[in-house]
């Protein structure tokens, strides 16, 4: 097919001029922005639905925004949704640029727009781009503003790790067995890069198992558990956590063993262990001693024989050089 052949009607095939062939591009221009104008028509005729709540509720979000959105991978309704309810709610700083940009980087476009309606209602200083980034870093940031305005009630130490009590040992050699219960909420401030409730358990069950081993009797501790409650919270628990300590209450405390008793017992055995060790060791060397001079008592015997064997050796010797005499009777 030639290029005369798609050419309109009303241009002449032959001896197109320069005037001739803007006339050409104005007429495919003006088809091209007619296809867009349809395409166009025909995504916001799918969208107008959003667009006029968006109008009418003045989240101030334009048909080529929304038809924006949908090229761009965008969930419309969920952006327009939040855009309204953060409006209606009060909060017009929002930017809808930075809703598709939290959409598009995984984050949950409501749930954040819903900390920020609970944050604004309860008076809590938060932002979008705090929120945003509590929300990307994994953490339920309505359930973290939630718990601010109404803190909750951590169990210490934890059941489901398997143990149910915080056992400690007083100065006195008494167990004690402990169960607490910390009142926490949330620090805003904190929550991106701050420990977790995991950490808040195990220093308080840390602190309360030194509270009760430098308490000088467990009778002190079980007159007034709220010593322990105090010495925890004097420590300041809660720095660089997720978390603020409200307060730390022991719902209960039993005795246990007599642990020192105990020690003390297995430490008199192990005296006993040692004392018959050291006494069989000193029965084995009397005995070996005893072994010893009596080899010695033989040897020496052996030598009284040799010496007494030798005399008369040395009487005959002595004889026979008339060295020795024998006495008769007659001089």
């Amino acid at each position: 097919m030639s290029t005369t052949e798609v050419l309109p009607a009303f241009i002449p095939a032959q001896g197109l001029g320069a005037g001739d062939m803007w006339k050409v591009l104005i007429v495919l221009g003006v088809i091209f922005l007619g296809i867009l104008g349809l395409i166009f028509l025909f995504m916001f005729g799918k969208y107008f639905n959003l667009w006029l709540r968006s109008f009418v509720t003045k989240a101030r979000i334009g048909p080529l925004t929304i038809v924006a959105m949908s090229l761009r991978k965008v969930n419309p309704a969920a952006i327009v949704d939040a855009k309204i309810s953060a409006v209606q709610a009060g909060l017009t700083g929002i930017e809808t640029a930075g809703m598709e940009a939290h959409y598009l980087a995984g984050g949950n476009v409501v749930r954040v727009v819903r900390s920020l309606i609970a944050a604004h209602r309860a008076r809590i200083d938060l932002d979008w781009n705090t929120a945003a980034a509590i929300d990307l870093s994994g953490r339920n940031v309505l359930d973290a503003v939630q718990t601010s305005v109404d803190p909750k009630v951590i169990d210490c130490p934890d059941p489901r790790r398997g143990r149910t009590t915080l056992d400690g040992v007083a100065k006195d050699g008494i167990q004690l067995k402990a169960r607490a219960r910390v009142t926490v909420r949330t620090n805003i401030a904190q929550l991106v890069g701050g420990a977790t409730e995991d950490t808040i358990i195990a220093r308080v069950g840390e602190g309360i198992v030194s509270a009760i081993g430098s308490s000088e009797s467990h009778k002190v501790v079980l007159a007034n558990p709220a010593l322990i409650a105090e010495a925890v919270l004097r420590k300041s628990l809660d720095s660089q956590t997720a978390y603020e300590i409200v307060s730390i209450d022991i719902a209960d405390i039993d005795v246990g063993d007599n642990v020192g008793a105990r020690l003390q017992a297995d430490q008199a055995e192990a005296d006993i262990r040692v004392a018959r060790a050291k006494a069989e060791q000193r029965r084995a060397e009397a005995v070996a001693q005893e072994q010893e001079m009596q080899a010695r008592t033989q040897e020496n015997r052996a030598h009284v024989v040799l010496a007494e064997a030798e005399v008369p050796k040395a009487m005959a010797e002595a004889f026979s050089r008339g060295q020795l005499h024998v006495n008769n009777g007659s001089q």
